[in-house]
Parts: structure tokens; C-alpha cells; sequence
């Protein structure tokens, strides 16, 4: 049995109380196995959590609604009630009042998290839209936590046992992509992502491929000219550097060959050139880990999943993967300081 008293206290956001996040959150804890490996504190409605286990019948489920960190029972699922007044429960649809609850778990947890009184952050999926107010204007987690942590950027990573795949740009429109792809902006990420596969996957010496930007990395200027004489130059000379930085594949053949399971990350030009394939390979089952900041943070690779909601269907296996993630990075981050003292 592990010992209670050392068990990383994980910080957990609620997202939308009307999509899955409540419901993945209670399911991955019901197993008793999980309270082995780590204490869930999750800030959001303690309405939400108790109207699903109304709805499921789980009435023998062990939790406790505390106020604050001090008052943590490291037997159950704590939650703290950030959102006291949210009583529009409406599953499954988008409201402003699930939106205002996810921003109010949300920064909770983050404030909370750079206090360092809890150990790593769980993120449950927010509706981009409906969370936006004047305090959250970003779009999506990475960005937000990024300013958070004092940073220009970090590195959207996600991750299922060997595969780990991350993006030059994010959240942005496709017409925007091109005008963001420079030799900075290409450098930057494949120095956060080498840094996380050191420091927080225990990689000695990574290999990384980049994807080329346009259909069959640019058939040699036919199709694009950025492989030829953006990435390929770049890349020629991190390898001089001495950086295991290999490229531009055509992102199609890269996936559809197999090509990826050589290589410790993969760094993709845009989101859905690197989305697409991971979800194709590992939905469910995926993580998104932002690289690149200063604490750790995990999130399942599904969204709001408004369809599902509150049908009993909805697998927790993403989120347990999350959880997983977040402990792992724990645990390599503290061997790697252990290693410098």
C-alpha cells in the first residue's frame, strides 16, 4: 500500500460542468487503485460532481467538499466549490454559466498551482467560446498558461506512450500558418521540445522530425519553396550543433510508412497536420502535455463531448492517461534534480 502521506497532491480544473469533465474526473477516481498514486483536489462545482452522482446512482461514492488546501482528506476525492453559485446544470449544450464555472475552476487551480501547494495540474476540457469573458480572452489552455507562467509561448505536446507529437503554431487560422513559420519560430519549439524530452520524458539524447509545411514537404520546390529554403537550411544546422533534429518528411508518408515509431518527437507545422494522425492512432487514450513551462500540466485529448455527456458512455481512459502523464513528468523532473545535486 503507498503511503498516504507522500502522495503528490494533484490539482484538477473542472472545465464544463455540461460536458464530460465532471463525469471522467468522478469515473477515473472511483477506481480505489488511483488514490494509491496520488491525491485528487479538483476546483469546480460541487453541484456538478453530486448532480452525476445522483444521475449514476453512485451513492456510496467517498469525496469531500473542503475549503481550502489545508482541510485535504488524502483518502478521497477532495473538491474545492470555487463556483458556489452556478446552479444551471444543462448537460450536454453550451451556456455562459457552464463557461463562467470553467473559468472559475480554471483559475483556481492555476493560482493555486503557482503558489506550489499542489503538485501538477489536470485540465478538463473547456468550450473555447463560451469560457471567454474579459478575464479569459485566449484560445485555448496553452495560451493562457503560458501568460501565466510569464512566457511568450509554450509547446502544445501530445503524447501516448512513445509518440509524441507537437506544433509550430496552434490555435490559428489555417490562412495564418505560412506568415508564422519562421526560422525563430521553428528553432524555439525544437529546443522546448528537446528540453521536455530531456527533463520531463528522460530521453538522453532525443531524435526529433519535423514535418515539412506543404503536400510532400514541396516535391522540391513544386509545391512550396518553405522546405527548401526554410526548414531544410535550419535544419542542417542544428545538426552541425549536434541536436538529433531530422527532416522535412512529408507529414503523410511519415505517418502512413510507420516512420514516426523511429523518432522520440515529432514536430509538426500546424495543428491539425499533427492532431489528425495522433487522434487517428490514439484517441482516448491521448494526453496533452504543455511543454515548455515551469510546472506540469496535463490535460485528456478530447473536448467537451456535449453529445455524450451524462449518457453513462463517456471513457475516462484519456484522463486517466492525464493523470498518469502528469505523475511520470513528476517523478522524471525530480530524478533529473536529484541527479544535479
Amino acid at each position: 500500500m503507498a503511503d498516504h502521506t507522500r502522495r503528490p497532491v494533484l490539482g484538477i480544473s473542472m472545465g464544463d460542468p455540461n460536458g464530460l469533465g465532471p463525469e471522467v474526473i468522478l469515473k477515473c477516481f472511483r477506481d480505489s487503485r488511483m488514490m494509491d498514486q496520488c491525491v485528487p483536489l479538483v476546483f469546480g462545482s460541487a453541484l456538478a460532481f453530486e448532480h452525476y452522482m445522483s444521475l449514476y446512482k453512485w451513492n456510496t461514492y467517498k469525496y469531500k467538499v473542503i475549503e481550502g488546501v489545508n482541510e485535504i482528506d488524502r483518502t478521497c476525492l477532495n473538491i474545492i466549490d470555487v463556483c458556489p453559485d452556478f446552479n444551471e446544470m444543462s448537460i450536454g449544450s453550451s451556456n455562459k454559466s457552464g463557461g463562467m464555472a470553467s473559468w472559475r475552476s480554471l483559475d483556481a487551480a492555476v493560482k493555486t498551482l503557482l503558489a506550489n501547494t499542489i503538485d501538477a495540474l489536470v485540465t478538463g476540457p473547456i468550450n473555447k467560446h463560451n469560457i471567454q469573458s474579459a478575464d479569459f480572452t485566449f484560445p485555448g489552455h496553452t495560451e493562457f498558461l503560458a501568460q501565466q507562467a510569464g512566457q511568450e509561448e509554450a509547446l502544445m505536446l501530445l503524447v501516448h506512450q512513445n509518440l509524441r507529437v507537437g506544433m509550430v503554431t496552434g490555435h490559428i487560422p489555417l490562412k495564418d500558418v505560412s506568415s508564422k513559420i519562421t526560422a525563430n519560430s521553428i528553432r524555439r519549439k525544437l529546443k522546448m521540445m528537446e528540453k521536455a524530452l530531456i527533463e520531463d520524458f528522460g530521453k538522453e539524447s532525443p531524435k526529433i522530425a519535423v514535418l515539412g509545411l506543404n503536400p510532400h514537404a514541396g516535391d522540391e520546390g513544386l509545391l512550396g519553396t518553405e522546405e527548401k529554403e526554410l526548414i531544410a537550411p535550419l535544419l542542417a544546422e542544428m545538426q552541425e550543433n549536434g541536436h538529433f533534429f531530422m527532416g522535412p518528411f512529408p507529414a503523410d508518408g511519415f505517418f502512413g510508412s510507420g516512420n514516426f515509431r523511429n523518432f522520440d518527437g515529432i514536430l509538426a507545422m500546424y495543428h491539425d497536420q499533427a492532431l489528425a494522425p495522433f487522434k487517428s492512432i490514439a484517441f482516448n487514450r491521448g494526453v496533452n502535455y504543455t511543454a515548455g513551462l515551469p510546472f506540469i500540466r496535463t490535460s485528456p485529448d478530447h473536448g467537451t463531448g456535449y453529445d455524450i455527456a451524462g449518457r453513462g458512455i463517456a471513457s475516462e481512459g484519456s484522463f486517466r492517461e492525464a493523470v498518469f502523464c502528469a505523475l511520470d513528468v513528476m517523478r522524471s523532473r525530480k530524478a533529473l534534480w536529484q541527479d544535479q545535486e
